[in-house]
Order: C-alpha cells, then sequence, then structure tokens
C-alpha cells in the first residue's frame, strides 16, 4: 500500500495515500515542540500550507483530540464543540478534520498525522479510523528506528569533521563548525527538532596581547575553550569562530535547556576568569539555526557595545 525507507519519504507518500483514498485539502504530519505545531510535510490541495509552516499548539484540532475532548475523525468538525470553539478554526476554514497521534516507543507525544477540509464530508469517513491508525503506527516506528539511529549518524559526522579544528584549542574551526550545523539544520527540518545557539567574544584579547603579548593571549584562548567545552554537553557542538569569538549549538535543545547551557556558559566563563560577551538565540522552524546564529551573533555585539560605552564612562 505505501512503500517507503525513509520517514521522510514515508510521511509524503502516507499523506499523497490518503488525498487519494479519504479527500481532505490538507494532510500533514506535524511535531509538537514547546507551543509550537510545525507541519513537517504537507498535501495540500488549497490551503497554501507547506513544511516548515509553524502554529500554535494549543489553537489546533490536533490538541483537543489528544485531550480526548474531540473524536480523531469529524466528518462536521462545527458538530463537536471542542472543534468549533478551536482558535485555528478562526485562521483557516475546517468544516472536517481528521487526526491521530505520533508517538514515539516511550510513549511520549511526538506530534499528529492529520487532515482538514474546507465542507463536511460524508460520515462514511469515519470508517477509515483503523487504516488511519495504522499508517500512523507505521509512521511512528519508521520515525522511532531513524531517532534511534541519530546518535551514530552523529558520531561518524564528527568523526568525518575532526580534520577541521582549530590547532590551538582543538575546537571545531569555522569550517567544521559550517559542516556541523548544516547536518543539524537538516534533522531539525525533517524532525522538528529544536535547537539553540550561543554566541560568545572575549571582550579582553587584544588588551593582553598588547600588554602581555601573544603567549598570554594564546592562554586566554586556551581557558574560554575549556570553559566553552566544559559547559557545552556531549551532543552539542562547540566552535572556534575566528580569533576570539566562538560558538556553541545546544542540539536539540529546548527553551529551558538552552537557558540551562546559558547559564553553564557564563558560569564557567567566570570561573575560568575570562571576560566575554555572551549572545543566544532559539532556531525558530520558520526560518532555520542560521538565522538564530545571526541573532545571537547580533546580541553578543550589542553586549559588547553596552560593555564598551560603560568603560569609557567609568
Amino acid at each position: 500500500m505505501v512503500k517507503a525507507s525513509d520517514f521522510e519519504t514515508s510521511a509524503r507518500a502516507v499523506l499523497s495515500f490518503l488525498h487519494q483514498r479519504m479527500g481532505f485539502d490538507l494532510w500533514m504530519v506535524t511535531r509538537t515542540e514547546g507551543a509550537a505545531w510545525i507541519a513537517l510535510q504537507t498535501e495540500d490541495h488549497g490551503y497554501g500550507v507547506s513544511a516548515g509552516k509553524v502554529f500554535r499548539w494549543a489553537d489546533s484540532f490536533c490538541s483537543e483530540m489528544v485531550k480526548g475532548n474531540g473524536p480523531n475523525i469529524a466528518p462536521s468538525s462545527n458538530a463537536v464543540p471542542a472543534y468549533a470553539a478551536a482558535p485555528i478554526g478562526r485562521q483557516v476554514q475546517i468544516k472536517a478534520y481528521a487526526g491521530v497521534p505520533l508517538s514515539l516507543a516511550d510513549g511520549t507525544l511526538f506530534g499528529t498525522l492529520c487532515g482538514i477540509h474546507p465542507a463536511p464530508l460524508p460520515e462514511t469517513t469515519v470508517e477509515h479510523q483503523e487504516l488511519l491508525e495504522l499508517l500512523a503506527a507505521n509512521l511512528s516506528t519508521i520515525l522511532q528506528l531513524e531517532l534511534d539511529s541519530t546518535e551514530a549518524t552523529r558520531r561518524a559526522e564528527r568523526f568525518q569533521a575532526e580534520a577541521l579544528t582549530d590547532s590551538l584549542t582543538h575546537l571545531y574551526n569555522r569550517r567544521g563548525w559550517e559542516l556541523l550545523l548544516a547536518a543539524e539544520e537538516s534533522r531539525c527540518i525533517r524532525y522538528g527538532h529544536p535547537a539553540a545557539v550561543v554566541i560568545a567574544d572575549l571582550d579582553e584579547l587584544k588588551r593582553i596581547n598588547d600588554e602581555f603579548g601573544h603567549p598570554a593571549g594564546d592562554q586566554l584562548i586556551i581557558r574560554a575553550s575549556l570553559a566553552l567545552r566544559d559547559a557545552a554537553r556531549s551532543i552539542d557542538i562547540v566552535a572556534r569562530l575566528g580569533g576570539d569569538e566562538f560558538g556553541i549549538v545546544g542540539v536539540e535543545c529546548d527553551s529551558q535547556g538552552a537557558e540551562a547551557l546559558l547559564k553553564r556558559v557564563r558560569d564557567a566563563l567566570a570561573a575560568n576568569d575570562v571576560r566575554a560577551s555572551v549572545g543566544f538565540a532559539m532556531r525558530d522552524p520558520s526560518v532555520g539555526i542560521r538565522s538564530a546564529w545571526a541573532e545571537a551573533d547580533q546580541l553578543m555585539y550589542e553586549q559588547k557595545r553596552s560593555r564598551a560605552d560603560s568603560t569609557q564612562r567609568d
């Protein structure tokens, strides 16, 4: 019925099959991440929703379905109070709905397989629920198998990037950072993973080089690199991006984890007597991880300028 080799390809095949079998103008495979509801794959025939579109999870029919407030298939969704009241119904025209959870092996919710239609559908549509549940179960299994292999994939990527390291700090250099950043972005797009970027720039490298010489400056760089390596988790990416600039990608790091990472970075730098300006940003699914890098970089420079202005006033 649906033959595919990986989660992304399988999802596309399932959505196409469901459109042919059940109708519905929009089918989606989605990911829930905090307050965000992310469309990972879509089969769209009129709504204008493409992969990467982000909605609010609490606004969706799916959130009500998962809570048990509405059925998996509602041929006339306005007849279901929870669906009729859902805010997303005021953003797009929805008169029929179908949805089932996508769950991980430990039972946690990953997202949903769902469809919507701008007009009511025949009551016989509910007869497809068993098929919908079977397809969702198969997708969940494929997803879990891929997620289980992710650690091995990352190890292989890190091994390939070992040659792209900075000789002084033995962190990844700018090229290694770019390579691994692209690999993580691909996983974020495929699975809806969160990520965070931290950028740190040393405040005193030029002064120390001028007053004490470059060997002393090198020691400062090494202390900073050790501090950042200690603050990051083994799964994270730590790189020296330039002379006095460093970056960390918090891999699969939600907002709470990102705050904890930022605190560890600041504490570790202070403990190693390293003054640095630090900026961080969460990956926005609609624009990607490179935009988070740019935002974190901008916030770091704003902090650096603020510190410089304060020093001059003093």
